[in-house]
């Protein structure tokens, strides 16, 4: 299953493409808003866990590339969360990109390709985003892309200790028929 875009192909995982992301992964600035820079071999074992469920389910967080630019740049798709909150169970739209590729409305692009995909084809009733509430590249993208906040929907990630600067999370939605 692909996603093309303007400018963006969401595709498959292939193995070539596990070296530029764990160079992502391990990257202080992609990573700023997550506990802890990923390790090559933490970082291989997320993307394979990420390639089998988008091979079992036909969903999930697909790779990203830019024809005749870069073969790949990050990812952008759809997950379930996998802790409990008040929102959950859920779909959630992410994304991670290399740095280099930052600013150019990349994310922007392949995210309203993911929720047209995620309404349209998987029938969601609603999509949600969250992030750290220092993220606010981020937050700028969920609003881009029409998701609405509402603060009584904020919360503490609970895989987050207590007092961890990234514990206090923002939370964006987007009902299907927004």
């Amino acid at each position: 299953m692909k996603i093309s875009t303007k400018r963006l192909v969401l595709r498959p995982w292939h193995e070539e493409d596990f070296e530029p992301f764990a160079q992502m992964n391990s990257d202080p600035r992609v990573m700023e808003y997550f506990p802890s820079l990923l390790s090559h071999q933490e970082s291989d074992d997320f993307a394979k866990r990420l390639s089998a469920k988008l091979q079992k389910q036909g969903w999930g967080l697909w790779a990203v590339s830019v024809p005749g630019l870069s073969d790949f740049i990050g990812f952008i798709g759809l997950s379930e969360p996998s802790f409990s909150a008040h929102f959950t169970p859920a779909v959630e739209i992410g994304w991670r990109l290399a740095y280099d590729f930052w600013g150019k409305g990349y994310v922007t692009e392949g995210a309203l390709e993911v929720l047209k995909y995620g309404f349209d084809t998987l029938n969601l009733p609603q999509i949600v985003s969250f992030t750290s509430v220092h993220n606010h590249r981020s937050i700028q993208v969920m609003k881009r892309i029409g998701l609405h906040h509402d603060p009584v929907d904020d919360f503490d990630h609970p895989m987050l200790p207590e007092g961890h600067i990234l514990r206090r999370h923002v939370l964006y939605r987007l009902n299907r028929y927004e």
